[in-house]
């Protein structure tokens, strides 16, 4: 059975449009929300987004009078609010209780934005919903007990102890294996590791993991 998955459109920097396109449509989304000017991601796919939300500061009103005339839901809030637009969209998403949740121009230029959004797999971590952040080089998430990152070898998988210091981690199909290990901050070891296999597994007894998987093995 498929799962319910809901696919986030935020507003950071997508290049490769035609990576956009099929990865929603290999994702069979139940529902599309666009955070602010993730929606003319939407108009440039022909896809009609179940809710564009936000402080629609990156949106010309034209575009939002298509999307409404199209019947998508529109939910406008004041720039000056406590909440990033992303932020917003994830809420409404993990209301419609979902299996998982794709977020997609989440990672850009802009170090605070794209900090901002990686504190927002937390949510997922402590609600029990797998979030990723994905572009056309790579994806992100994080993790707390047991995942598997599927991909080629020679796929480039950076891990950092995220929240904390993170105990007990094995890592299994790398070129770097671990067993017990430990890791803080403050050494990043866990960076640029290879996968081996098809498939490499990873596990953290105490603590969660940031892992970030590569999707080229140039």
């Amino acid at each position: 059975m498929a799962k319910e998955t809901i696919v986030i459109i935020a507003g950071s920097a997508i290049e490769d449009m035609e990576f956009l396109r099929q990865r929603i449509e290999a994702a069979a989304p139940t529902a599309v929300l666009c955070a602010d000017g993730g929606a003319r991601y939407a108009r440039a796919l022909g896809i009609i987004p179940d809710l564009i939300i936000g402080d629609m500061d990156s949106l010309e009103d034209d575009l939002l009078r298509h999307f409404e005339e199209k019947g998508a839901a529109v939910a406008p809030y004041p720039v000056r609010k406590d909440e990033t637009d992303t932020q917003l969209a994830l809420t409404r998403a993990m209301a419609m209780n979902p299996q998982e949740i794709l977020i997609f121009g989440a990672l850009g230029k802009r170090l605070d934005h794209t900090l901002a959004n990686l504190g927002l797999l937390m949510i997922g971590l402590e609600k029990g919903v797998p979030i990723k952040l994905l572009d056309e080089d790579c994806e992100v998430f994080v993790m707390a007990g047991a995942a598997t990152v599927s991909g080629e070898r020679g796929q480039t998988v950076s891990i950092f102890p995220w929240g904390g210091e993170a105990r007990h981690i094995t890592l299994e199909g790398f070129e770097y294996p671990l067993e017990d290990a430990t890791m803080i901050l403050a050494r990043p070891y866990g960076i640029s590791n290879r996968l081996t296999a098809e498939e490499g597994r990873i596990k953290v007894d105490e603590g969660c993991l940031l892992v970030i998987h590569y999707l080229s093995t140039r």
